[in-house]
């Protein structure tokens, strides 16, 4: 999915060049967040010998002709996007700035659920973290149980 630059640079000057969740300036390589998740459509290609010229599948006639390695080539099975479960939700109204890490935790979930996601952090850390119960005991840590707030949300307060 490509986004016209211009547009890109709307999304980017939403919270100030931050990142509309956790608020860190945001760095090169930044993400176009959808607020509420597009969710891509997958399908499996590939396992086949391919045209070069037009990317069709060969064909048993093809793979007959003398020429067939220099006119077609192999690409192993992976998968690939194939469209996405709510277009409709593609436009710039839609979209937050994101830093990478950000924008990967929160993948294809609402905001509520990523709420509820980094709300839950503390509780894994805890649970298989050694290194994080460590720091916490030598008062490296505070735990506090504040509500998860975004950063475009307390902008808004």
């Amino acid at each position: 999915m490509s986004m016209k630059k211009s547009d890109r640079e709307i999304v980017f000057n939403k919270y100030g060049g931050r990142c509309a969740y956790c608020g860190c300036e945001l760095e090169k390589g930044w993400h176009v967040d959808e607020i509420e998740p597009i969710q891509r459509k997958y399908k499996w290609v590939g396992n086949n010998y391919y045209s070069k010229e037009t990317g069709e599948v060969a064909t048993e006639e093809d793979v007959k002709d003398f020429h067939f390695l220099e006119n077609f080539e192999w690409k192993p099975r992976r998968k690939v996007t194939d469209g996405f479960v709510h277009p409709e939700r593609l436009h710039i109204d839609n979209q937050n700035p994101a830093c990478a890490s950000c924008n990967i935790n929160k993948h294809s979930m609402s905001l509520e659920q990523f709420r509820k996601s980094i709300q839950g952090f503390m509780k894994h850390l805890n649970e298989v973290s050694t290194q994080y119960k460590i720091a916490k005991r030598y008062g490296l840590i505070t735990e506090t149980n504040i509500e998860v707030k975004f950063y475009f949300e307390r902008l808004k307060s």
